[in-house]
């Protein structure tokens, strides 16, 4: 159920990117260069993220289904904004593979998109920061570890096997609060739906992959509760094949059996929660700097169009993104 603060930002996105779409696009282009040599400037921890997302190192030829950049399939959707409002400072003519929603394998060709498997040969898979408004809304919270209640809480779809798995280990537990609030789903999993601010009342909060990555993901790690979930198998923009366990969060066995020594260790050793809750909300401030963001979206792209052989690379920039 969205808040009122939540539903005026989104009314501000929308409203945002359709000024942007009626602004004559060749402003937008006039700032490329000086857009591109600002990000020349950044730091290695930015060259180092283009390069991850854009895993691409040689040339390739686009599909004979790239689209122009003004031509666009246009669909007032957040992956169709949040792709525009980077590709708008590049020449319109030029062209993109791209695969929206969730991507559960890697592109035959080259293709932005937001997701991807985590192994060795993804480098098809070029990840952009799309449908960001729902995926990196991270609230903050302003509840302490300690002050939170002793208790796993999951809500979700069972949209997966693994976390129909989950209930099936979990539901019975009695530190346990965990279920689906859907309407489609079994009685013995039914659960009432809850917000994320009353998620945030728990300390400990289960993050499962559903179609893709989960996206509670990113907010229960800003949080001050602890994140519990097996090792990922997806990425997104959020990075989540650097996530470390132990670290960023705790690691859940496959059969989710280990569930209640885990909880059992961290009641007694709170010190230890709270330091993987500090590398958690350590590695999510990254994410909040907009300056950065910017920077490797709009270098993402620059090095697609280069490698794609569309324009000729700046000597500077080219030797940065190479590091």
């Amino acid at each position: 159920m969205a808040t009122i603060a939540r539903t005026s930002a989104k009314v501000f996105y929308y409203t945002r990117n359709v000024v942007r779409d009626v602004i004559p696009q060749a402003l937008f282009r006039r700032r490329l260069a000086a857009r591109l040599e600002q990000a020349r400037l950044s730091d290695e921890a930015v060259r180092r993220r283009l390069n991850d997302y854009n895993k691409l190192q040689d040339t390739f030829a686009l599909s004979p289904g790239a689209v122009r950049i003004d031509d666009l399939p246009f669909e007032p959707t957040m992956y169709y904004y949040d792709l525009k409002e980077f590709a708008r400072y590049f020449d319109p003519a030029l062209r993109l593979d791209l695969e929206f929603g969730d991507v559960i394998g890697v592109p035959k060709m080259p293709s932005l998109v937001k997701d991807r498997p985590i192994r060795a040969d993804n480098r098809n898979a070029v990840i952009m920061k799309f449908n960001k408004f729902r995926h990196f809304h991270m609230p903050a919270d302003a509840v302490a570890f300690a002050d939170k209640r002793p208790v796993v809480i999951w809500r979700g779809d069972l949209n997966n096997p693994i976390r129909t798995r989950f209930l099936d280990a979990a539901r019975d537990l009695a530190f346990c609060d965990v279920g689906s609030h859907k309407r489609n789903a079994p009685a013995e999993y039914s659960k009432p739906f809850l917000s994320i601010s009353q998620h945030l009342r728990y300390r400990y909060i289960v993050s499962l992959e559903g179609n893709d990555v989960a996206t509670n993901l990113k907010w229960i790690m800003n949080s001050n509760s602890l994140c519990l979930m097996p090792q990922p198998t997806y990425e997104t923009w959020f990075a989540e094949s650097q996530l470390e366990a132990n670290v960023h969060y705790v690691p859940l066995d496959p059969d989710f059996a280990d569930l209640g020594e885990k909880v059992r260790y961290f009641e007694q050793h709170p010190a230890a929660a709270e330091r993987i809750i500090a590398a958690a909300n350590a590695y999510c401030r990254k994410f909040s700097n907009e300056r950065d963001e910017q920077a490797i979206s709009l270098l993402v792209l620059y090095k697609y169009f280069v490698l794609s052989g569309q324009i000729e690379p700046d000597r500077e920039l080219w030797r940065f993104i190479e590091g």
